[in-house]
């Protein structure tokens, strides 16, 4: 079973910078380079959204633009990660943030980017504070 963990969220001072890291478990098998991995976040009261992905498949990558020029995802496929880094964080960046792989997604496609059901495995979210 492929288990997604997300994880690096915290505090950060409105400014600030966090990288936040998605992590498959080793003993699934599961390879990143295999799949596009989406990250998606959720504040109180509003719907989750969809705010980067990229897929290794294609060498394509999506950014919000609320993230865009600020946010920045890679992979490493030596360590089967995914990295959002978050530079400049807003306020309005507080949220709990999610990541997500999908196998048919490719992520220059834009409007299946932020289409829950096309992704196949779910990570459990971590929070992000941004504080004034």
């Amino acid at each position: 079973d492929v288990q997604l963990q997300a994880s690096g969220g915290g505090l950060v001072q409105r400014g600030g910078s966090l990288r936040l890291s998605c992590a498959a478990s080793a003993a699934s098998g599961f390879t990143f380079d295999d799949y596009a991995v989406g990250w998606f976040r959720q504040s109180p009261g509003k719907e989750r959204e969809a705010i980067s992905c990229i897929s290794e498949v294609d060498g394509t990558t999506f950014y919000a633009d609320s993230v865009k020029a600020r946010f920045t995802i890679s992979a490493d496929n030596a360590e089967n990660t995914v990295y959002l880094q978050m530079n400049n964080l807003k306020l309005e960046d507080t949220a709990v943030y999610y990541c997500a792989a999908s196998w048919s997604l490719r992520c220059g496609n834009k409007a299946l980017v932020g289409v829950s059901t096309t992704y196949d495995y779910w990570g459990q979210g971590t929070q992000v504070t941004v504080s004034s």
